[in-house]
This record gives C-alpha cells, structure tokens and sequence, in this order.
C-alpha cells in the first residue's frame, strides 16, 4: 500500500463529481474550513481551489504564488482564501490535507508548502508514508502522532463533505482553479496570469 498499513484513509476518500463550469461575478462567501491568508478588508479575493496530489498546484504553490503574496496580499491589497480539493491519487491528496491541519493553524500554509514540495521526490519513490513523516517531523509531530492523524475518520469525513460540497457549490471540475472577485481562472496559470486579473479587479 502506498501510505503503509498504517495508515488506512484510503478506503474512505471519496472523489468529487464533475460538474460543469460556472462562471460567477462576485466575491465568494466564505465557506466552513476556508484557510484564509491576507487581511480581511483588502479590495480583492482571490479563492483558490487546490489539491495536495496536484502537480499543476505544486507548480503554482512554489513559483507563482510567492510573486502574488509579496506584490498584492503582504500589501494588504488582496487576500487568499485557500479551500481543499481531492485529486488523484486521492490517498495522498487526503492525507496531505489531514496532515496540514494538524498542525498549529497558524502554520497551515507552511505546512501546505512543505507537502508540495516534497511532492514531485514522493511521485519519484512512491513513498508517500515516508515522504509525509518527513514534513509531520519538521512541524514536529512523531509517527505516531501523523499516523493518528491519518486515520481520523471525524477529520476525513469533514474533509469529504467540504469537497463534496465545494463541487457541487462553485462546480469545481479540477484543480488549481481560482476565482479573483468572482472571475474564474482555471488550470495552469502564470504570475501575469493573476496578476492581470487582480489589477481588473482592483479597478473595478
């Protein structure tokens, strides 16, 4: 098994069905286990919708998000409101994501980062398990404690519910895809890419 016997989440990850795409002209409301990064009263909402198993969202987690959140959230002009997907393969999206909130709240988008790029030596070994022990140890959790959280059925299944409800809410077909005041962007997108749909926004 891919994540050790130990750890069992598989068998209960449940896949989002695809829904058509929607195209939406507002802001959108907050939702139950929204991270959101950034102040609360910046002009722009940027709402990503991301997966743990999800190379295209491992790319953007590492080299166009860091140029966004230096040039419009650490300015206060634009704040992030990060919600969780799943994605094949689903037992890592799960526990990559069970795992991220496990840790102090604060640390959550470090955790998210830390997972991502450990992902592409994950995919390489196919040691998922070791690969998640890894980044559980550096925010200091031992394996007993990442194999506990692995296997919480109460985390998972509130997990499960805000996917399920997020595909059937926004019409979430896959990931990353974005909403910037509202306007969807989906799949691989540049820094330019966002960029030209915050500064619409900011002008709007």
């Amino acid at each position: 098994m891919i994540l050790d016997r130990r750890a069992l989440i598989v068998s209960g990850l449940a896949a989002a069905t695809a829904m058509p795409t929607l195209a939406c002209a507002a802001p959108l409301p907050a939702q139950p286990g929204d991270h959101v990064l950034g102040s609360p009263k910046a002009k722009v909402q940027i709402v990503e919708y991301a997966s743990m198993s999800c190379g295209h969202c491992a790319h953007t987690a590492m080299e166009v998000m860091p140029a966004i959140k230096k040039r419009y959230i650490d300015t206060g002009k634009a704040r992030l409101v990060f919600r969780e997907f799943l994605t094949p393969p689903y037992d890592l999206a799960g526990a990559g994501f069970l795992l991220a909130n496990r840790v102090p709240p604060a640390r959550y988008f470090e955790a998210v980062d830390a997972i991502f790029a450990a992902q592409k030596s994950m995919y390489q070994t196919g040691d998922y398990w070791g690969g998640l022990l890894g980044v559980a140890k550096r925010f200091g959790l031992t394996e007993a404690q990442l194999e506990a959280t692995l296997n919480d059925k109460a985390a998972l299944a509130a997990l499960n519910a805000r996917v399920e409800a997020s595909a059937k809410r926004d019409r979430i077909e896959g990931t990353p895809t974005f909403f910037v005041n509202g306007a969807q962007l989906v799949g691989d997108v540049t820094v330019d890419d966002l960029a030209q749909a915050i500064d619409k926004a900011l002008k709007g």
